[in-house]
């Protein structure tokens, strides 16, 4: 008999003693490879270039706000309102909307977020959107990815947000509609490749 017929009929046994055991030794192992599964999966459609959705809105950012994920952070900019279009892409310097002034930002690489809508009344010129620190609209401490959260300004209807990560990740950016009559913008950055 030769070392793999008397390892097969070792592991056979084995194998059969958990298959019959059912959820247990399942159940045991489920956790680590289910996470690292649904991370793979997640990141499967992201990418590092430049993604982008080209409308316009006067519905007005009304608010900046961030959150943890299991496989990655999460931007969010809320509207009064909907349509409002991005371009997200990785730069070397975030630049303010209409000085064109560099806006230091910590991180080993930068997100430029432009989206299409302004943060003021079109009609009235007054504020919906006036950030505590224009220089930390969120606090991301604590957070695997982000490092940094930045005003850069508001002009002609377009807003600039400098996000600052840990590095050059995969991200995504989509819309979603509401609360109510209100809509959203969202930038996930993957905490991996």
């Amino acid at each position: 008999m030769n070392i793999n017929r008397r390892s097969a009929k070792r592991i056979r046994p084995l194998v059969l003693a958990l298959a019959f055991a059912g959820a247990p030794a399942v159940a045991l192992a489920a956790p680590a490879s289910a996470t690292a599964t649904s991370c793979a999966t997640t990141t499967a459609h992201w990418g590092s270039l430049t993604k982008s959705l080209g409308s316009m809105t006067l519905a007005p950012i009304v608010n900046v706000r961030a959150g943890r994920h299991t496989c990655y952070d999460r931007m969010v900019v809320d509207l009064r309102g909907s349509g409002a279009g991005y371009t997200v892409r990785y730069v070397s310097q975030v630049l303010s909307q209409g000085q064109g002034a560099v806006i230091p930002m910590r991180g080993g690489a930068r997100l430029d977020v432009v989206i299409t809508a302004p943060t003021y009344n079109i009609n009235t010129g007054t504020s919906t959107y006036n950030p505590a620190n224009r220089r930390e609209l969120v606090n991301v401490n604590g957070f695997s990815t982000f490092r940094q959260i930045a005003s850069g300004g508001s002009f002609e209807g377009y807003t600039t947000i400098g996000l600052g990560v840990r590095a050059r990740l995969p991200m995504r950016v989509f819309t979603l509609a509401g609360p109510g009559t209100g809509s959203r913008v969202v930038i996930d950055v993957a905490h991996h490749w």
